[in-house]
């Protein structure tokens, strides 16, 4: 493998820069195996592939000038579904739901003519074989709806639009039954969402939809509703604390039977995208991909056992674990670990049985230079623990180390185990690298992401500073040498953490929150009510948003920074980025500013990687002594 052949001394950008392929949204229909693949080789496109049978060779679908995204809810995701003999995937230039089928008999066909405005969009759809039919999401005006379009093209027929948002559809096996989920604002989808089931008619409309779960009288969040082949629903839900499986056979009376997990494990997360998947049917078994203080696991129980019946782990050596699908002949689901990136994972169902693809998340690396992460915990800003995930630096280096800290975006998000090549990038240059999962992050209950209500910009920076200083502390780390970094709510951290804390010398900002008054009124509106409950409401909390917005704080921040920002950014339009830059530089702040012409919210070309990782490291070698 050419990790054999890596030199010693700092591993070369172009090492960690490669052209690999990635795989997202793996689905199994029947023997079958779908997925979307992203191909930087390729100008950056993702196109949609198909392998029949285990083992045989992968076919592209939609070669070409095809690429497949959605932006609904500008974070996009559900890029396409799939029967046994077709496909329907949302097309990212026209933004239309499009079919095609296995045998190439024919090119892809968009299922609505004539092309409406940009303003309408799909995403997150399911094909109704018995009906010719996709189901999926069609946000428009400012809402969604439920819609059905006929597979041979026609014109969306509205099947419900009560609330501001829904999706997660799941048809019944024998397709009379239909459950969904919605949401209104300010709710949040991993706060407060509605569980809903309805008979279907002949024609496929709903006949009198009922709420099972979730509701102001009943708050909740619930996560994937899915049916098993005897007709059972099941979903996750957080009424306990943490994200379990439930389950409910249609004509009793609602009531759920838990499926609860071992203590501390949360099977669900938060769904800013569509497509997510942690619960799975196979033959007899249930699925579940469950994350227990920041690492992922496997677990397998017997469908129709007892609800006290008890789970058993499926060992694997990944603690990262995401988009898992199954059918009654094949299993998968992404997987990474410390020395392995994302690959796609084919799962037995018996203890020690598992193959990972060699297509995806092979490592430039030698697994003897790779710096894997230990768990840290701090006391945090609140009192209460937090998490972190710590990367020692390579011991060929002197220690204390330099420190490069970073906040995840989210704010609800979590650092992630998986190989990371930017931190061991940074590692082989004799830096130490710590991970934060701050209060408010996923992976550890539901209070645990409560910590944060009210306290952005202060619960989060605190939990930073606070596992610096322990490694201070420890003699792992520089005390004159921490750089703090992060993207979007990460790059909010970020600005803050500059301002509030003296540990951090300098910062790295990609596309941060900078005004959160200017961000209320500009943001999309998946994300507008967002802030009542990281802030406050609007406008009685106004001068709170005034004492947290970095722009308003400017004359506190002392440190140098580099802003790094896409200006095609719909979520934080780049206008927060040049106001808050032009008002440090009037101050005379050390000041960077790379504006990137084609990206938007979160960076997709490798060219544009390799240019802010060379520029991240020019500037801390500039800005910070003794490098």
């Amino acid at each position: 493998m050419a990790a054999a052949t890596v030199p010693p001394g700092p591993f070369a950008i172009d090492l960690l820069m490669g052209r690999e392929r990635s795989c997202r949204e793996p689905l199994v229909v029947g023997s079958q195996l779908l997925w979307a693949e992203q191909c930087p080789d390729q100008g950056g496109r993702t196109t949609l592939m198909l392998q029949r049978q285990l083992g045989d060779a992968p076919h592209d679908l939609t070669p070409g000038r095809w690429s497949l995204r959605s932006r609904v809810h500008e974070f996009g995701g559900g890029l396409f579904c799939a029967d046994h003999t077709r496909a329907v995937f949302i097309d990212g230039r026209s933004g239309l739901p499009h079919v095609v089928p296995f045998d190439g008999a024919a090119a892809p066909q968009p299922l609505l003519q004539p092309a409406p405005d940009d303003q309408v969009r799909f995403a997150d759809g399911l094909i109704d074989p018995q009906r010719q039919r996709w189901l999926g999401v069609m946000e428009r005006d400012g809402r969604d709806a439920l819609v059905s379009l006929p597979l041979a093209g026609g014109t969306p027929l509205v099947l419900r639009s009560e609330q501001d948002f829904c999706g997660y559809a799941a048809l019944s096996p024998g397709g009379d039954q239909l459950a969904w989920l919605e949401w209104s604002l300010p709710w949040m989808p991993w706060e407060r969402t509605e569980l809903w089931w309805s008979w279907l008619g002949e024609d496929g409309e709903l006949l009198g939809p009922q709420r099972l779960a979730g509701g102001d009288d009943d708050p909740q969040s619930l996560f994937q509703p899915l049916w098993s082949a005897s007709g059972q629903l099941l979903v996750c839900s957080d009424r306990t604390g943490f994200w379990t499986p439930q389950r409910w056979w249609p004509g009793s009376t609602p009531s759920w039977e838990p499926l609860p997990l071992p203590a501390g494990c949360e099977c669900g997360m938060p769904q800013w995208v569509y497509g997510m998947r942690t619960l799975a049917v196979g033959a007899e078994q249930l699925l579940a991909l469950a994350c227990r203080e920041g690492s992922w696991s496997l677990w397998q129980r017997v469908l129709q056992a007892p609800a006290d019946e008890p789970w058993q782990a499926l060992p694997l050596p990944f603690t990262e674990l995401s988009a898992l699908s199954a059918s009654t002949s094949r299993a998968v689901c992404l997987a990474a670990g410390a020395t392995r990136r994302t690959t796609l994972l084919e799962i037995g169902l018996a203890p020690g049985q598992w193959q990972a693809w060699e297509r995806f998340g092979r490592s430039p690396l030698p697994s003897t230079r790779i710096s894997v992460p230990c768990s840290l915990w701090v006391k945090g800003g609140d009192g209460q623990a937090s998490q972190a995930w710590f990367y020692p630096p390579a011991p060929d280096h002197p220690r204390p180390a330099p420190l490069l800290v970073r906040g995840h975006s989210g704010p609800t998000g979590m650092a992630r185990t998986g190989l990371n090549l930017a931190y061991q990038y940074w590692i082989s240059r004799g830096w130490a690298v710590v991970d934060v999962n701050y209060g408010g992050s996923t992976g550890f209950g539901r209070a645990y992401r409560e910590r944060l209500d009210g306290r952005w910009g202060q619960l989060d920076v605190a939990d930073c500073a606070a596992a610096v200083r322990q490694l201070i502390e420890a003699g792992e780390v520089d005390a004159s040498r921490v750089a703090i970094e992060g993207g979007s709510a990460g790059g909010f951290t970020t600005l803050a953490a500059l301002i509030e804390e003296p540990v951090f010398q300098a910062g790295v900002c990609r596309y941060p929150v900078c005004d959160l008054a200017s961000l209320l009124q500009d943001t999309h509106r998946f994300e507008s009510g967002y802030f009542d409950r990281l802030i406050g409401p609007w406008p009685q909390q106004q001068e709170l948003y005034q004492q947290r917005s970095p722009l308003q704080q400017k004359h506190r921040l002392a440190r140098p920074v580099l802003f790094i920002q896409g200006l095609q950014d719909k979520v934080v339009p780049p206008e927060q980025t040049e106001t808050m830059v032009q008002a440090l530089r009037q101050r005379g702040l050390d000041v960077e500013l790379i504006l990137l012409e084609a990206e938007g919210h979160g960076f997709r070309s490798a060219a544009v990687g390799r240019q802010v990782l060379e520029a991240t490291e020019r500037f801390f070698e500039r800005v910070l002594p003794g490098r």
